[in-house]
């Protein structure tokens, strides 16, 4: 044991040496070189994106994303320096690779080395991308992102529930997530975000989706805890059902009474939410859990959508081949029933799992071949969405770190005349593509950042995941770790210059 706590001291150590050095050669860099500095040296990492202006068409006087002092200018230091060190290593592979290997292993359950990995990852990545493990220490957080003109979206993040015991405590978190939301300032709290992963026991779910594909496959399988008539569409034609290739028994008495508690968990919330005029963003899971997730999510929206806006809102992962058609059919049947329609678009964060999973069952996987193809489909359902609040009551946060995607909606809310109604909101991951959220802000743009909170241990999932699942869009930070860098630079220079001028 005493071995394993030097060698994580060791190992820290020597991380924060390396990127204090790296942060240094980067403040020290002449501004020719400074695009070409080398990415953090620590074993193989993934390419480095080079910084480069906005294109020059038609969007991009709309989105300024180049101006370092505009963006972080408002950042102290300490906040910019420690930002850099962490997104640097959040894009080198080994790094991610070796985290995810320590917080995963039989040691990190064992004291006092639980002690030091936890301590490490809550003074690095839990602090830069985590608002704190309390309601008040995420307030907190939340009061500084509205003060530099940001909204948040509060979570909670605990999902992954295997008994009724534990969904009725995680409620409670998620009411005092509401309660906590109005209690700020009016307006600084755009959504709060449920899983219901964390209110549904997970087997449950799991069941319950079973069950929704092969009613889709056979029509007429009856599902009697299903009203099909006031339902949304939660498949298209084209969607995959391998995940079930057997018919399934119907649900138990158990897991009926289950469900209804779940229900039950689910309508209190939104109760909440609705009374206290802030609306609930459902999140998505992988497609082995999303049938029943998109039933449970849908199915709230029928009872509470019926005003001039949306209170439940649900969650399309544009990376899904079939994204694109049953967001269709979803607004069909919204307009249909005369519902106002809430969506969160995604790209998605499930690649790997879903590809690998798909393969092994010898599918094609559900997941768009490239990520060409990926972006074309959040662009078209963006524009789509777009194009709707435009013309009627639906509510849309377009959430993307993506520059182009944002450049191209933010043209497209201007066009259509929507980006001063309030039913437009961009978002973005807290402690990631801070450029991005500055600059949709700087245009005019309600902006929200994504604020995950809670005990580092029930996180620690959560940044698991985040690590394992979106290695490429941490790998692409480029573009804030260059802009802050050039702040950083341009306040070295500029204290430099004043030190002088005092001593003359």
């Amino acid at each position: 044991m005493a071995t394993a706590i030097a060698t994580a001291k060791a190992l820290r150590r020597s991380l924060l040496l390396r990127h204090t050095s790296a942060v240094v050669r980067h403040l020290n860099s002449s501004p020719s070189s400074l695009s070409a500095a080398p990415p953090l040296s620590l074993g193989h990492t993934l390419p480095e994106p080079e910084f480069t202006p906005p294109p020059p068409h038609a969007s991009a006087a709309l989105l300024q994303l180049d101006d370092h002092r505009q963006l972080f200018g408002s950042l102290p230091a300490s906040k910019l320096i420690h930002a850099s060190l962490v997104l640097q290593a959040s894009a080198a592979e080994a790094v991610v690779d070796l985290g995810t290997r320590i917080m995963t292993s039989r040691l990190a359950e064992l004291e006092p080395f639980r002690g030091i990995v936890y301590g490490v990852v809550r003074r690095t990545f839990y602090e830069h991308f985590c608002a704190g493990e309390t309601t008040s220490a995420a307030a907190e957080k939340v009061r500084e992102v509205n003060a530099a003109g940001l909204r948040a979206m509060l979570d909670f993040a605990v999902e992954y529930t295997a008994d009724n015991d534990a969904c009725d405590r995680n409620l409670e978190g998620f009411l005092d997530t509401v309660d906590c939301a109005i209690s700020l300032p009016p307006s600084s709290v755009s959504f709060v975000v449920v899983k219901i992963t964390a209110i549904t026991p997970l087997s449950l779910l799991q069941r319950m989706s079973d069950l929704l594909r092969w009613q889709q496959s056979n029509p007429s399988f009856h599902l009697p805890w299903r009203n099909q008539q006031t339902s949304i569409p939660i498949f298209s034609k084209s969607t995959p059902l391998y995940h079930t290739q057997t018919e399934p028994p119907h649900l138990t008495e158990q897991e009926l009474h289950d469900l209804r508690l779940a229900a039950q968990r689910l309508h209190k919330l939104c109760l909440r939410c609705s009374q206290s005029n802030l609306p609930l963003m459902v999140d998505a899971e992988d497609t082995k859990l999303q049938p029943a997730i998109d039933h449970m999510a849908y199915s709230a929206a029928v009872e509470h959508n019926t005003g001039s806006t949306p209170v439940v809102y649900n969650t399309i992962q544009a990376y899904l081949k079939d994204a694109k058609e049953r967001l269709v059919l979803a607004a069909r049947a919204a307009d249909e029933m005369g519902l106002a329609m809430g969506i969160k678009l995604v790209r998605g964060a499930y690649m790997s799992s879903e590809r690998r999973i798909a393969s092994r069952l010898g599918f094609e996987s559900p997941v768009h071949d490239t990520i060409g193809e990926t972006h074309a489909c959040y662009d078209d359902c963006a524009r789509f969405m777009i194009d709707r609040v435009g013309s009627g009551s639906d509510g849309l946060v377009l959430a993307t770190h993506n520059a182009e995607s944002g450049r191209l909606a933010a043209r497209r809310a201007r066009e259509v005349g929507v980006e001063q109604q309030g039913r437009i909101e961009f978002a973005q991951l807290y402690g990631m593509a801070e450029s991005l959220s500055m600059g949709l802000k700087n245009a005019g743009f309600r902006v929200s950042k994504y604020m995950p909170f809670g005990p580092i241990d029930v996180v620690m999932p959560y940044l698991i995941r985040r690590a394992e699942e979106n290695r490429g869009m941490l790998s692409t930070s480029g573009l804030d770790r260059e802009l802050m860098r050039r702040e950083l630079k341009r306040r070295v220079k500029a204290a430099i210059f004043s030190n002088s001028n005092g001593q003359e």
